[in-house]
């Protein structure tokens, strides 16, 4: 629904701006076409939308500001929030006080016409103007002021236009912050599952090779050291697909070192894939649910296989095992985060996370049944979603 009313926006946007533009037509002997201004309009929009991406704040605000006063056509524009002046482009700083100006809107949350400064100067060139709200989720959180040049009426439906679709771009970011809090906060929890039965057996394991294989025992002890520096490293959302695999890798040798001859495995990656950005430990879980719910239960030797390819915009990955399969109606369960226990929780946490970075089109999409195996498969978009680390 924002970008709906994004869109519907910047199209009034578009409107007003030509209207504004049709006021002061004695500096122009015809005005631009519709189609013509839609466009010009849209472009500067373009370039003001990624210092508004980032918050109501004084760089962002004043990397913001000059294209706003080219949108508005305006002589001066400036940013205010409740703390004070964010950002001023244009003639005449001295002329006004923008925050005092701005303070009936910041209380009241209505636009409000501006009449021409009355400043000493008299050759001031600030015309009349106009203020309006900036709000995130209904909350004032500062107002946009611009100001015409002497003689021509006041700039106030195309500035309240422009508020209106900064405000947006303003929610957005806001969204953005959410959406990496969250993103944070799941991996954290995904550290916080890592097994401790797992981490028991890699100990038990190395200790048992200290004796008869001292020289495995301490590659052993590295590969685990190595997965643990990673696994805890300083939090990052996405990290590419070799950094991944590498850490995969040193798991699958401390699960080879316990299994022995009973754990198969099988990797193909294109290498056209390996700088795809991925999201920060979404393959570990898989594997460690293939090998843990997948062959730990069985009989005889296991395979796990890990497979990487080009699809064109996206890298398409899947983790299969010809283990023992799950009830379909048991892993709709899990990923809908109803499961009882811990079982396949690290399915679900990948799947949510995968969802909140890319779009519900990118959950991860299984393939299983009691006595089956299970492939889980994922894509990944060869883009960085905004406001996810990297």
């Amino acid at each position: 629904m924002v970008y709906v009313a994004i869109t519907a926006g910047l199209i009034a946007l578009a409107c007003c701006c030509e209207l504004l533009r049709r006021v002061s037509a004695e500096r122009s002997r015809a005005a631009a076409p519709v189609a013509e201004t839609t466009r010009s309009t849209l472009g500067i929009a373009a370039l003001a939308a990624p210092a508004l991406r980032q918050g109501l704040r004084s760089g962002p605000a004043g990397r913001a500001v000059r294209h706003l006063r080219v949108l508005l056509g305006a002589r001066a524009v400036a940013i205010v929030d409740a703390e004070g002046l964010l950002a001023w482009d244009g003639a005449g700083p001295g002329c006004v006080d923008a925050v005092e100006l701005a303070r009936p809107v910041l209380a009241g949350g209505r636009p409000q016409t501006l009449p021409r400064p009355s400043c000493d100067d008299s050759a001031c060139p600030l015309g009349s103007g106009a203020v309006a709200p900036l709000t995130v989720a209904d909350r004032v959180v500062g107002a946009l002021l611009a100001f015409g040049r002497p003689g021509v009426p006041a700039l106030t439906e195309a500035t309240v236009e422009v508020a209106r679709w900064a405000s947006g771009q303003l929610e957005l970011a806001d969204l953005d912050r959410v959406r990496a809090r969250l993103a944070d906060a799941q991996l954290r929890a995904l550290r916080l599952q890592i097994s401790p039965h797992f981490v028991y057996n890699c100990l038990t394991t190395i200790a048992s090779f200290v004796r008869t294989d001292p020289v495995r025992a301490r590659a052993l002890l590295l590969d685990f050291a190595d997965f643990a520096r990673y696994s805890f490293r300083s939090s990052r959302n996405l990290t590419t697909l070799e950094e991944e695999l590498r850490s995969i890798d040193r798991y699958l040798a401390l699960e080879r070192a316990r299994f022995g001859g009973r754990l198969s495995l099988k990797v193909r990656v294109a290498p056209e894939v390996l700088s795809v950005k991925v999201p920060f430990l979404c393959l570990q879980p898989l594997v460690e649910n293939a090998i843990r719910h997948g062959l730990e239960t069985r009989t005889g030797t296991g395979l796990v296989s890990l497979t990487a390819r080009d699809a064109g915009p996206e890298a398409h990955i899947s983790v299969e095992d010809d283990g023992v399969g799950m009830d379909p109606e048991r892993l709709r369960a899990i990923l809908a985060g109803e499961a009882a226990g811990t079982s396949g929780i690290g399915l679900a946490n990948v799947d949510e996370r995968l969802r909140n970075m890319f779009g519900d089109a990118y959950g991860l999409v299984i393939e299983t049944g009691i006595g089956m195996g299970t492939k889980v498969n994922l894509r990944i978009p060869k883009f960085r979603p905004e406001g996810m680390g990297g």
